[in-house]
């Protein structure tokens, strides 16, 4: 990553110009483009509303698999997993035999646009709901980089920034809480207020998503209260972007029982015990809304059936959407190859796929309908930007469909 001299930047071989003007860009974890659909008729977003028909709305493909580092990285590297080689929330290191939660920046293998602007003097601001991608995000970031799971730790020395719960006027909310996002938005608000950063990143938490589908009551107290920090932002003379990293889908029968293959299980059963090891990368510190469970799991040969067997088994189970092998998945989906498992299985649009029932605890649904994401279904997400395109943008965004990761460059270059 390399700074250049003609008041722009650039990262991973893609330039952005440094903003005339204060620019925040907010990933809307898991807000499925019909959360807006259903919202903006009935009121709920007025604030985006205002967006979509005075400044720039369309759908975008989020990267794959569709979860929250693979696709939070990707926003911030302006480039697809397989630059920055985060390509799930958990994963089997070949080498070593270990499962591995991925809770730092030792993955990343690329600078981001926000450490190539703050390289350049300008002042940044990362604020994530979640501390797992703390230092995913702020990897090489001269600014502030804090999460609001543990806003009430943050210190100078390691966040760049300190008295957070003062600053925003309340306690560190419970991680189970919708007031986990909308902290980092009230912390992005008084950050603008205050004239302590040039180019924001707030990214938020999926929790409601997991718990209320579009046009329940939960879902619509939380956009409300999102839509009205949206308003405000601008009214501080900000650009804001607003992107999502994933969709968010029911995985339940008709009934409302989770509609789940456990494909370690199957596939043991079928072929001998041992014969394969599952691994769910949605699996992160978050766990308790989704039971781990999401449409996208690698699998990996442990005995002396071949993969191609085992591949042609597991695409046979009824709610297994799609198999591909190692190789062939890192290529269509840009990931990188070294995390990859023998083969990945994806889900169909209502079904998902864990290993083994014991390593899935749903007690944590308390009652409402699993809803889930990692697959082809939740990649479409909503992408705009708060004013209108210049002609080139515009001409960009006619010819093509968008990924979730051009936010940057159309927050930074494309606003007229």
């Amino acid at each position: 990553m390399t700074n250049v001299s003609n008041g722009a930047v650039i990262a991973n071989g893609r330039e952005y110009a440094i903003p005339a003007k204060p620019t925040v860009v907010i990933c809307f974890d898991g807000c499925d483009p019909r959360y807006i659909s259903q919202g903006v008729p009935s009121g709920i977003f007025p604030n985006i509303s205002r967006i979509m028909a005075q400044g720039f709305y369309t759908i975008a493909d989020a990267a794959m698999p569709t979860f929250t580092n693979p696709n939070n990285m990707s926003i911030v590297a302006g480039a697809p997993p397989k630059v920055h080689g985060i390509s799930g929330n958990y994963y089997l290191d070949r080498a070593s035999g270990k499962e591995i939660m991925i809770t730092d920046a030792s993955l990343v293998s690329s600078g981001t646009v926000l450490a190539a602007l703050g390289d350049a003097g300008v002042r940044v601001a990362v604020v994530t709901a979640k501390d797992k991608l703390r230092k995913m995000l702020g990897n090489g970031l001269k600014g502030i980089c804090f999460s609001t799971e543990k806003a009430k730790s943050a210190t100078l020395a390691e966040n760049g920034i300190e008295n957070v719960e003062q600053l925003v006027g309340r306690a560190t909310p419970d991680m189970y809480s919708p007031d986990l996002s909308l902290f980092v938005l009230d912390t992005g608000i008084k950050l603008l207020e205050n004239k302590s950063a040039d180019v924001l990143y707030l990214s938020l938490s999926d929790m409601v998503q997991h718990s209320s589908a579009p046009g329940e009551d939960l879902a619509n107290s939380f956009n409300r209260e999102v839509d009205q920090r949206v308003g405000r932002l601008m009214e501080l003379g900000a650009v804001v972007g607003i992107v999502a990293d994933h969709g968010m889908t029911d995985k339940c029968t008709q009934q409302g029982e989770p509609q789940v293959v456990y494909l370690e299980t199957e596939l043991n059963k079928k072929f001998g015990p041992g014969s394969v090891r599952v691994i769910c990368p949605i699996t992160d510190p978050f766990v308790k809304h989704h039971g781990a469970l999401g449409s996208f799991v690698r699998v990996y040969a442990k005995g002396s059936t071949p993969v191609e067997t085992l591949m042609d088994a597991a695409a046979r189970i009824p709610g297994v959407a799609l198999v591909l092998d190692g190789n062939s998945a890192a290529e269509r989906y840009e990931m990188p190859i070294e995390r990859e498992g023998d083969f990945i299985a994806i889900g169909d649009t209502y079904t998902a796929i864990g290993s083994r029932p014991d390593e899935h605890d749903l007690s944590g649904l308390n009652g409402h309908r699993l809803r889930s994401h990692g697959g082809l279904s939740e990649q479409p997400v909503p992408f705009m930007i708060s004013t209108k395109l210049n002609k080139k943008y515009n001409k960009i965004a006619s010819d093509r469909r968008l990924r979730s990761f051009d936010i940057f460059d159309f927050v930074l270059n494309g606003v007229a």
